[in-house]
This record gives structure tokens, sequence and C-alpha cells, in this order.
């Protein structure tokens, strides 16, 4: 059994790559019973964030060819060939992919590294597949485990000391914009988790109001009425525009929710100075052109990542602490993992024992005199099982502890030896 992952992320491809494979989460269901073929891929999950799309799965055909199914698929559900893809993916088997799991469920493969928001993503992840039936025996030790490793990292270093997410960092770049941000309106467009806690730091850092919109008004209004803010109709938020002197958007819409014309128009009436737009939305929701207006500023979600840099020098010496421990627990995973595989190995050793037993009772039966059906039953479904089963034991024991240096067939080889069957 092979463990497989490709994947893309911020490190590898820019945002307008990651947003063209980016899987709406009303497909996740059906893209994952389409990916999990049982010929190729048994189980498999796929994490789809704002920073990476990875598909990740098990197959009993070896790596290289559970690979090549993950790449087809993902270029064959977003109906893109795999050459305007081959430069960005990476891949991983076995030990590198759980390392990979492990490093990217701890965040130390995040843009911005210690944030809290990828653990929560990969447990959506896990419950997606769970929900639409595609993990199993492998995959869930696997998940198991990763999600293990990232709380001991997080108990056992300081790498979330002070954590930071995407949107905290987009917080800090209107800081280093404005400066002091006591008479700045805030805009948020979109009122999800990453809007509500880029919402808590705004005010937090002093924001004077915020005003909250949202395709659902219920929400939109909740978050206003905790931070003493506004909010308005989706539909109306360009009348707001010009009083507004930052805008956030973070949404889950497929295209531009802030269009550069519209936008233009808005802010023909505005007197107050500059105003920065941020977009944190994968796909991205802010048009890149409204850069092109004048005093408005705009910045997506990779031009975060020069305010990442301070952040993630502050925390290499944490990071590599971190991987020192991922390193044991990739070794310890694979332990468990092999000895999971010698399931098969322990239904064969019992399979020779019984038999051999079975046929030293058929050789000796004459010996043991006048039986009745009963007294034959007892002897055959009874005695033999138990002695099997005590015969075993330390063969098996032996075997879980050859498992953990890849020797099972060794062992089962010199049994077969032993009992003269082949």
């Amino acid at each position: 059994m092979n463990i497989v992952l490709i994947g893309l992320s911020h490190k590898t491809a820019p945002v307008e790559v990651r947003e063209r494979v980016a899987f709406d989460q009303s497909l996740i269901t059906d893209a994952l019973s389409t990916l999990v073929d049982q010929e190729i891929i048994d189980e498999g999950l796929i994490v789809s964030t704002c920073n990476r799309v990875e598909l990740v799965a098990s197959s009993q055909v070896g790596p290289d060819q559970g690979i090549n199914r993950l790449k087809d698929f993902l270029c064959e559900f977003h109906s893109m060939p795999q050459s305007s893809l081959g430069i960005h993916l990476y891949s991983h088997a076995d030990s590198d992919a759980i390392r990979h799991m492990f490093r990217v469920a701890s965040s130390l493969d995040s843009m911005v590294v210690g944030e809290s928001q990828i653990l929560g993503q990969v447990k959506e992840a896990y419950q997606a597949a769970i929900s639409a039936g595609t993990v199993g025996r492998i995959l869930s030790q696997l998940m198991h485990r990763t999600l293990s490793v990232a709380k001991r990292i997080r108990t056992e270093t300081a790498i979330a000391q002070h954590p930071v997410s995407i949107s905290s960092v987009a917080v800090e770049l209107a800081g280093k914009i404005f400066g002091d941000l006591s008479d700045k309106t805030v805009l948020l467009v979109g009122a999800g988790e990453m809007g509500e806690q880029a919402a808590r730091s705004l005010m937090d850092a002093g924001a004077a109001k915020l005003i909250v919109t949202n395709r659902t008004a219920g929400r939109a209004e909740q978050i206003a009425r905790e931070f003493g803010g506004g909010a308005v109709n989706f539909e109306a938020f360009y009348d707001v525009l010009p009083s507004s002197d930052i805008v956030l958007c973070s949404t889950g819409a497929p295209d531009h929710v802030i269009r550069q014309e519209e936008t233009r128009r808005a802010l023909k009436s505005r007197r107050r100075g500059p105003i920065l737009f941020i977009d944190i939305s994968v796909p991205r929701n802010i048009d890149p052109a409204i850069a092109d207006i004048d005093n408005a500023f705009h910045f997506d979600i990779d031009d975060l990542k020069s305010v990442v840099q301070t952040n993630l020098r502050e925390r290499e010496t944490e990071a590599r602490t971190a991987d020192t421990i991922i390193d044991s627990e990739v070794q310890t995973f694979l332990k468990q993992l092999r000895s999971l595989d010698i399931g098969p190995s322990i239904v064969e050793v019992k399979g020779l024992i019984s038999e051999m037993a079975l046929s030293e009772f058929r050789r000796n039966r004459k010996r043991m005199g006048s039986l009745n059906a009963e007294q034959e039953a007892a002897i055959r479904d009874v005695l033999i099982p138990a002695l099997v089963n005590k015969l075993s034991h330390p063969v098996i024991v032996h075997m879980r502890s050859a498992a953990g240096e890849g020797k099972t067939t060794e062992v089962l080889d010199e049994l077969r030896k032993m009992v003269k069957i082949d």
C-alpha cells in the first residue's frame, strides 16, 4: 500500500493558477467519488484552500501509477492540459507524502508559519472525505496521526506564539500604509470565517468604523452588531465605497465581485484621499484592474508575501524544532503502517499452522479410538483453533517487530520453510 500526494501551493504557483484548480466545496463529494476509482486509487481526500490544492490518496498499484492518476484527475476535472500545470505541481510518495501532510497541518508550509486556520481546513477536508465515503483504513490512520502531530507541534513549540493569519497580515499591511487607523472606515465584503477574523483584527487595531456586507444579510448584521458597526445590502455596497478607506474582500464567489468600472464611478465622489483594496479570496474577487484607478491601491493574496517574510524569520528556530519532531513522527507512523500491512501475513501464518495441525489430526485419527460427532467437532472447532492461536502468537509478535524494519516477508518465508509448506 502506497500513500501518494500531488499539489500546488503559494510556493509553486501564482494565484491566477491556483484559482483555476481550486475545488468548489459544493463539488467536493462528486470530485472525490470520481477520484477514487478502486482500480488505482483506493482512498482519497482533497485539501483546497486559498493557498494550496492537494490530492492525497492510497494506492495498491505503486506510487508512480498513483501519482499519475492524481495528475490526470486534477487536469481532467478542471479541463486543463497537464502542460499548463506541470511546472507548478509537486508530488510525494510514502514517507515524503506523510512528512508533507504533517508539515502542512502544523502550518510549517503555510504562507504565515504558525497560523491556525490550516489545521481547521485539513480537518474539514478529512470530514468531507468521510462524508463522501472515500477514506478507509490507511487515510484514516494518516489523518488521525496528522492532526495529532499538528497539536503536538503547537503544544511543544512556540510556533503558534502570537498567532498570525492571512487576514491579520492584511491588517498589518493596512497599518503600514495608513499608520494610525483610528479615523479609518473599513468595508468588509464577505462575512465568512476569514472575513470575521479580519474584522476582529481591524477593530483591535483601532479602526474607527466597520461596515459589513454579505450575500446573507443576517450574517452581515450579526458581525456588524458584534463590533458596533453597520451592515448594508450586498447589492448596495458600491454606495458606501466613497466613504470607505479600506476594502477587505473575502467571499466564496467564483469571479470578480468588485469590478473596475462600477468602482471607478463610485469613487468619483470620494474626497478622503487614497483607498486600499485587499483581496484575500481565491478565486480573486476584486478585479486587479482597480489598481489603474486614481488613488486606488490593490493587493491580492500573493502581495501579502512580503509582509509574511518578517514573520518567517522570527519563527525559523521554532520551525526547525518542529521539523525535528515531525521527522520522528514520520518514522513512528511508518512502523504503524507496516504493522497494518501484516494483516494478510497473519492470516497466512495461522493458515499454515492450522493446516499442519489438521494434517496431524487426520493422520492420527485412528489412534484416538471411537469418537462421536460432537467430540470430533470439539477437537476440530475448539481445540485445534486454540492451539493455532497459542502457537502463532509468538510468531505474530515477531512479525510485528520485523514489520517496523520492513522484514515481514523474511519472517514469513522462514515459517514456510519450517513447516515445509510452499
